[in-house]
């Protein structure tokens, strides 16, 4: 029954036709197997050496000959494997390749290079073992030769792109060296280079930057109107870079002239005010926020008077003598450049011995502090100052200077310090005990 549903029309022992389809397909395979160990040798894809111990060459393949350039006769007894390799191969296989060979029995993938008949240089990979004879002595070098032309060149590619990228990164790091060497020396030029002296007082400022690659918008200066009067002034543009520092520039000699013509705290602000106004009304706008105040010393007394205004900056902070510390009313907050006719209202002090004025931009209370980051605030910027008391302005500042560096990554922008203060008398006694 089953034979009879197999194929009743074939004769027995004929093959279909997808039968004789493999057995000629199988037929094909077996030919092409059938190389001799003989020919597998000598046209495998690498290269093949025997050498005795001393490393002459007892037996090679026709690939290796063939990349060499090379007969038959003209190597096998007659040289070492050394002898096809190049000044720098033969170091290296002396030095490191032969000991560890001897050691190990074996060495695997080290990068050499052979000469060629031709003078050129072919780089390749060696892997080399020992075999020893039934009693376990050393008897013969078998050593197996990759061509490593392509992967040389994709290793000199590799190595040329790294040294493009380093020197990149080279030229990148020297241009934004010379940014901040510019940068740097733009920012002093809008800053006075040293405080004067003024007679019966201290004075000292410190500018903290956070970012070396951004120009800040702070600014201050100190400067004499007359025998008898001091201006000074500290402030803060909005935005950072070359634009806020055109705007700075503007800003601080434009209260210079302004002082000098009237020296009226509120005048001085309004003239500022409607010079950044016209200047910035139209396209995009700039404003900036500044105290302005007048100094005017009774060295006989021994005290400052003290008169200013300020257009929508932090107020002035007066330091006692005594520990206490008040933020001074500095009505009429307005920012300055924004309208075109705001109103600025005067305030006014006295500093006494030991008394110190300090001013400051945001930066320095908006820094952020803690591990919930909290604001420093105004209320422990004047805490802070009320234990220092009574030190001097220089005192103060530097106190000041090493909190901003304790905010570390909290200061997250410029911070512009100016402290004017009265000196503190020197007790009698420690008069007498310095003479």
């Amino acid at each position: 029954m089953s034979r009879t549903a197999q194929n009743p029309e074939r004769p027995e022992g004929e093959q279909s036709t997808e039968e004789s389809a493999e057995a000629a397909t199988n037929a094909v395979f077996s030919s092409l197997l059938e190389d001799t160990a003989e020919e597998l040798y000598e046209s495998a894809p690498c290269g093949y050496l025997s050498t005795l111990m001393d490393g002459t060459i007892a037996r090679i393949n026709g690939t290796l000959l063939d990349w060499l350039g090379l007969t038959r006769e003209e190597v096998v007894g007659r040289r070492r494997f050394t002898d096809l390799l190049t000044i720098g191969g033969k170091l290296y296989h002396e030095t490191h390749f032969a000991p560890l060979l001897r050691m190990q029995g074996k060495i695997s993938e080290i990068a050499l290079e052979l000469k060629a008949a031709g003078g050129g240089r072919l780089p390749v990979l060696v892997t080399s073992s020992v075999k020893t004879s039934g009693d376990g002595e050393p008897t013969l070098i078998r050593t197996t030769v990759f061509d490593a032309r392509q992967r040389r060149a994709y290793e000199g590619e590799l190595l040329r792109e790294r040294q493009v990228a380093e020197e990149a990164r080279r030229q990148a790091e020297a241009d934004r060296e010379r940014l901040r060497e510019a940068l740097a020396v733009l920012q002093q030029s809008l800053l006075p280079a040293a405080l004067p002296e003024v007679p019966g007082m201290e004075a000292a400022s410190h500018y903290h930057t956070a970012s070396v690659d951004r120009l800040g918008g702070d600014f201050y200066d100190l400067f004499p109107l007359d025998d008898k009067r001091w201006a000074f002034f500290l402030g803060d543009v909005c935005g950072k870079g070359p634009q806020a520092a055109a705007v700075t520039s503007l800003t601080r000699y434009t209260l210079r002239a302004a002082a000098l013509h009237d020296p009226d705290p509120i005048v001085a602000l309004t003239t500022l005010n409607t010079v950044l106004h016209e200047r910035f009304a139209n396209g995009d706008p700039r404003y900036c926020t500044a105290i302005f105040g007048i100094l005017e010393p009774d060295t006989a007394a021994g005290t400052v008077t003290v008169q200013l205004a300020s257009g929508g900056h932090p107020p002035a902070l007066v330091v006692r003598a005594d520990g206490r510390a008040d933020y001074l009313p500095t009505p009429g907050g307005l920012l300055i450049g924004i309208l075109p006719d705001p109103r600025f209202t005067p305030a006014e002090t006295t500093l006494g011995p030991g008394d110190s004025l300090l001013l400051y931009t945001d930066g320095l209370t908006e820094a952020r502090v803690g591990t919930n980051r909290a604001l420093y605030g105004d209320d422990a910027l004047r805490d802070f100052t009320a234990g220092l008391a009574p030190a001097g302005a220089h005192e103060l500042i530097t106190a000041l200077t090493g909190l901003l560096d304790g905010f570390g990554e909290g200061l997250d922008d410029d911070t512009a310090l100016l402290a004017l203060g009265v000196p503190h008398p020197i007790p009698l006694a420690r008069e007498h005990d310095l003479t």
